[in-house]
């Protein structure tokens, strides 16, 4: 029991914070099913935690607080920070209530048969937290399960905490206490993984609380970021998860009563809203700028409590300074489009080279160009360093940095039988392959790139990314040549050129890859990627991921002759009995075979060979009535119809061209928005009936353009699922180059470069460029294999704007971890080049 003294100090705090917040605005239950007041929303549970990717931070009980996302993650834990694979909570029911102002959540632990209940309703000026179970909490949970609310650290960095009255500051590095536990006492993470390689030590870290009390103030100082928590039963304990993992937030946490029923713990948790609070306007635009004949929008998001002013000034930046008024513009109201209401300025009629800037109210906006070639390097990061980084089996050198050694220079392993992997890999009761479950896969160590922020190889994605390449040099020639790659000696050197074109180094370093796959296996794997949990997480050199030795399984751990070693920490190969995947990997051969005849004739006869041989095994598989049914069955034909159309460009031949034409149709019929570009890239191994014959699904498509921008004041398709939408973006924007270039009295270029302008900052959110160092301003910290050192790399697309259900755009600009919002990749970097390359090709 708490003394006297400390019961007093707990009543003179929370007497303190209530006069601190008693301008706070009462929470209401709104009718998109959340908690909401000027200033200020509590989501619960309207977002839920992922069964493939696992915890994702966009879950649980979310604060967002003065427009920002500070908080996420409140549920039942088991761990007292927990991390990405550690077990979570599934949501049995979700019940809102308006009638009594509540929102009540069902949550189990099957593995424990353990329920809770967890009830979220306004109290004065915050909300009440508690959590019931109806059966005790089981005994093995007792003193691990524990009612968590995650802060996002960036948001609090520089700023202090007062727990019970007593000051502290909150480390910007982590530097909290941890302690070794006995591994028996570790709660079993998802499917049994384990999150760290113990190395033959029998213990394991947990994060320790940096302080605890009753009653916690967060940033006090700061009436934007202040929040006050008191435990209203049981204690509160401050934690950094970051001592476990780089990715880790500061936790909030209270045990659970035990061996008792009812209510177990209970929070009054009060985040303070400025009086009369309004968002910051965010004038969104081209941090890249305009080409003169081009559209030129500057899209507003205001504060539902805001009013659009009724005109913008664009001025121009002369030489010597000075600034004159180009045009006041007027600013036409859109509409409320999930939380926000916009406006928009057109200023269109602006078309003379130079400089300028927007002036909306006090908000004025970075300089930006309009020139003619606006569009002619922005595409150079991403080919000169973005992918050089990501190229794996070679040691990468920019000037006095090196960026990572030659790395899994161990080939790779099959993957064992009935294996569900931590990544969402599968195996079934086959390898599908020649080998044997744990068996060597030979020649694999060679060409490849990293597929995003972490070190495996995707089949689908390497595919795509080829293709996208090889659509590049057909299409525009880029003769740029910034990249020493040497691939006998397994080196890159940045900056450097050695006199051959990137992009066909590019194409030649992933041809290597499937190459090797097909050789040794016939068929695309889904994957290459890291074994162990342990190493999957990795995070720096890539050549120290592995000990880049063969596995040799009458070894050792840890012991090594030189060559092998007994340490299983060689990568897995994923195959799964898919001929969607193979269909794309057949795909990709035979376009790079196209691109590298002349430059490596060799691989480019292999290619084609490996294409045309794999496509004839597996068409005498579907005839034999092994194809798949269901959804598989349409991602096959989709998947056939694209390597079809890459045959038929690569060997003009009738049987291929004949089997796309009897695709064609039909997939044109079933998904026309997804089929069109595929459709329309094959025109030059088709008779001259084709296009006329096309032509009536390109009106139909225009339509849909037409109308774009009722769906959004953006204009683009904006995607709402758990990964952000720039990589759809994309691909319109590619369809409709091509679509402009042979219907160009349809499609017109303003739909190609429009899809630029919402990539370099025409977004929500912000508005800065989500391709890293390209424009005035940019994401500077993302989801690279560098994201530990908050930090980029130049030329990564990220994934951009992610809709938090039911109404939140969010992408964050001070946090790298969130995958699903910052996360680079292969594929889009590489469809992002053609785009730049077609948008400078559409304009001139």
């Amino acid at each position: 029991m708490k003394s006297t003294v400390q019961w007093l100090v707990c009543a003179v705090v929370l007497s303190s914070a209530a006069a601190a917040f008693a301008q706070n605005a009462t929470l209401t239950l709104n009718d998109k099913q959340y908690f909401d007041a000027r200033g200020l929303s509590v989501l619960v549970f309207t977002n839920q935690y992922n069964g493939m990717f696992f915890d994702e931070k966009t879950a649980g009980i979310e604060i967002i607080q003065h427009g920002v996302r500070i908080a996420t993650g409140g549920a039942v834990r088991l761990s007292p920070t927990p991390e990405q694979w550690d077990q979570i909570p599934k949501l049995v029911d979700r019940k809102v209530d308006p009638a009594t102002n509540t929102i009540t959540c069902t949550m189990r632990y099957e593995a424990f048969d353990f329920d809770s209940r967890l009830v979220v309703a306004p109290d004065g000026a915050g909300f009440n937290v508690t959590v019931f179970v109806d059966k005790p909490v089981p005994a093995e949970l007792e003193g691990r399960a524990g009612l968590n609310l995650e802060f996002v650290p960036a948001r609090y960095w520089e700023h202090t905490y007062l727990i019970d009255g007593k000051p502290g500051i909150l480390p910007r590095y982590p530097a909290g206490p941890t302690a070794t536990l006995p591994a028996e006492k570790k709660i079993r993470q998802f499917e049994g993984f384990a999150t760290f390689d113990l190395h033959g030590h029998p213990d394991y870290i947990e994060a320790q609380p940096l302080t605890s009390g009753a009653s916690l103030v967060l940033a006090p100082e700061d009436p934007e970021r202040r929040v006050a928590i008191h435990a209203l039963s049981g204690e509160l304990q401050l934690l950094d998860g970051r001592n476990l993992a780089q990715n880790g937030w500061y936790v909030v946490r209270t045990l659970l009563a035990t061996k008792t029923t009812g209510k177990v713990a209970e929070w009054h948790v009060e985040p303070h809203t400025i009086p009369n609070w309004t968002r910051t306007p965010v004038i969104g635009f081209s941090e890249v700028g305009y080409h003169p004949s081009m559209p030129k929008r500057a899209v507003i998001e205001l504060d539902v409590n805001d009013t659009a002013l009724p005109t913008a000034s664009i001025i121009q930046i002369r030489p010597d300074g000075t600034e004159v008024e180009t045009m006041k513009a007027p600013v036409q109201p859109w509409g409320k489009y999930l939380r926000y209401n916009y406006g928009v300025a057109d200023f269109s009629s602006v078309k003379e080279p130079g400089l300028y800037v927007i002036q909306y109210g006090t908000q004025r906006t970075g300089a930006f160009p309009i020139a003619t070639d606006v569009y002619e390097k922005v595409w150079h990061p991403t080919l000169d360093v973005w992918f050089p980084v990501q190229m794996d089996h070679m040691f990468v050198n920019e000037g006095y940095r090196v960026w990572h050694g030659a790395a899994h220079l161990d080939d790779a392993l099959q993957a064992p039988l009935n294996e569900q992997h931590f990544d969402a890999y599968r195996t079934g009761a086959s390898t599908n392959t020649p080998f044997k479950p744990l068996e060597r896969i030979p020649g694999l160590a060679v060409g490849g790139w990293f597929d995003a922020g972490d070190f495996d190889i995707q089949g689908v994605s390497h595919s795509g990314t080829i293709m996208s390449f090889v659509a590049v040099w057909e299409e525009f020639h880029p003769q740029r040549d910034q990249t020493l790659i040497d691939q006998p000696l397994r080196f890159v050197d940045i900056h450097r050129p050695d006199g051959k074109p990137d992009v066909l180094q590019q194409i030649e370093h992933g041809a290597l890859q499937i190459a090797a796959q097909f050789r040794a296996m016939g068929r695309l794997s889904r994957g290459v990627v890291d074994s162990h949990l342990d190493t999957y997480h990795h995070l720096g050199d890539a050549s120290t991921q592995t000990d880049n030795k063969i596995y040799d399984p009458s070894m050792k751990p840890y012991q090594t002759d030189g060559i092998h070693s007994g340490t299983p920490d060689d990568r897995w190969v994923f195959v799964e009995d898919s001929p969607a995947t193979s269909y794309m990997g057949m795909a990709a051969l035979a376009a790079a075979s196209r691109a590298l005849r002349g430059f490596n004739d060799a691989l480019a006869t292999e290619c084609l060979a490996l294409a045309t041989k794999a496509y004839a095994d597996e068409r005498a598989r579907s005839t034999a009535g092994t194809s798949p049914n269901g959804p598989a069955q349409g991602f096959a034909a989709m998947a056939e119809l694209t390597a079809v159309m890459q045959l038929a460009l690569a060997t003009r031949e009738p049987p291929y061209v004949d089997r796309f034409n009897e695709l064609v149709w039909p997939a044109l019929d079933r998904a026309p928005a997804f089929t069109l570009q595929t459709a329309v890239r094959a025109m030059p191994a088709m008779d001259a009936v084709y296009a006329s014959k096309l032509r009536p699904y390109v009106e139909r498509y225009r339509a849909t353009l037409d109308g774009m921008f009722k769906q959004n004041p953006y204009g683009v398709p904006i995607a709402t699922g758990g990964w952000a939408g720039n990589g759809q973006v994309i691909g319109w924007s590619t369809t409709n180059y091509y679509l402009h270039k042979a219907f160009p009295d349809l499609v017109g270029t303003d739909v190609v470069t429009r899809g630029l302008d919402y990539l370099f900052g025409t977004h929500p959110a912000h508005n800065y460029s989500f391709v890293s160092a390209v424009g005035n301003r940019s994401k500077h910290l993302a989801y690279g294999n560098n994201r530990a050192d908050f930090s980029f790399i130049a030329g990564g697309v990220v994934p951009g704007v992610l809709i938090l259900k039911p109404d939140f755009p969010e992408n964050m600009d001070d946090w790298p971890f969130l995958w699903g919002e910052n996360e680079y990749v292969i594929d889009t970097c590489a469809a992002y080049i053609f785009l730049a390359n077609a948008a400078q090709a559409a304009v001139n």
